[in-house]
């Protein structure tokens, strides 16, 4: 059973295309990607540009004669390429499995799982190299991340048919899981291609979700907490804080609301329905409060 036929209901027709994060995700990565083209061209005292950037932006391995690991590294490495078909796949993966992933989890949630799925994927590739080659290399892409991407798309929609070389449907669990046991098989293969990061960021994917799934961890809310708790105006141990007194526009009435109770027409507009799908695009399916789920549920009944 997937995580979406328990716990989330996906409204038809109401996502974006392109959500707001992946769209952001691939400009970084398609601007990275022509910088160090244009570097690569370029040469500091001998020392071709790109070379440079490798050095102090690529994951560095920890042990070696050129090594420079420093921790910034696990995050920009993930925006760095080799070459056009590395790029082209793996920001065709992050669009391909990521826009339903975002449309769920939200634009924030989304991109801290993706930056999180990167990091495991960077601290599994740094700590497993040694123990299985003797040859290091700086590590760069996004494919960790990505497969932590795909992950959660295996895990929310595991019976989705997916075209296997546009040309065979394959459900997405059989696929992503034929996909992380071919990594498993090549990890102590010699080549170019860092199949520890894969694993690690399908396995940091995995449990992200998996703690997501118990806690419905809200960043939303978790943000504007912090925000209200270090605003100044609400903190009454700085200076010059002033306690404002309630007015009659701070008390709302409670309103009951039942919600075995069919929303009224006017409530399931189309002006509705997209605040309710543009709150979805934001803070996620879980967001929302009962009513607006039952709105989306009668409208989708509609169509």
């Amino acid at each position: 059973m997937g995580l979406d036929s328990r716990d989330y209901y996906r409204p038809s027709g109401g996502f974006s295309f392109f959500p707001p994060m992946i769209k952001n995700l691939l400009i970084i990565n398609i601007a990275v990607f022509f910088i160090q083209k244009i570097f690569a061209s370029i040469a500091f005292d001998g020392v071709r540009g790109d070379l440079i950037l490798n050095h102090y932006f690529a994951l560095n391995p920890l042990v070696g004669i050129d090594s420079n690991f420093q921790l910034w590294q696990f995050f920009t490495y993930q925006f760095m390429h080799g070459d056009f078909m590395h790029i082209f796949f793996n920001m065709l993966m992050l669009w391909m499995f990521g826009m339903e992933i975002e449309n769920l989890m939200g634009s924030k949630k989304f991109l801290v799982f993706y930056l999180i799925s990167g990091l495991g994927a960077g601290i599994l590739q740094l700590i497993g190299t040694p123990l299985l080659s003797d040859s290091f290399g700086y590590t760069i892409g996004a494919s960790g991340a990505v497969y932590g991407v795909m992950i959660a798309f295996a895990m929310f929609f595991p019976d989705r048919y997916i075209m296997f070389y546009f040309l065979i449907p394959v459900k997405a669990k059989y696929l992503i899981a034929f996909f992380i046991v071919l990594e498993f098989i090549s990890v102590s293969e010699v080549s170019f291609v860092a199949h520890l990061a894969h694993i690690g960021g399908a396995l940091t994917g995995f449990i992200f979700l998996l703690i997501d799934r118990k806690n419905q961890f809200n960043l939303d809310r978790l943000f504007n907490n912090f925000k209200r708790q270090n605003s100044f105006r609400n903190n009454p141990f700085k200076t010059g804080y002033k306690k404002r007194p309630v007015s009659s526009s701070d008390v709302e009435e409670a309103q009951y609301y039942d919600i075995n109770e069919k929303p009224k027409e006017e409530e399931a507009t189309q002006e509705v329905i997209d605040k309710i799908l543009d709150k979805i695009s934001k803070s996620g399916y879980q967001g929302l409060s009962d009513r607006e789920k039952r709105i989306l549920f009668e409208a989708s009944k509609k169509k």
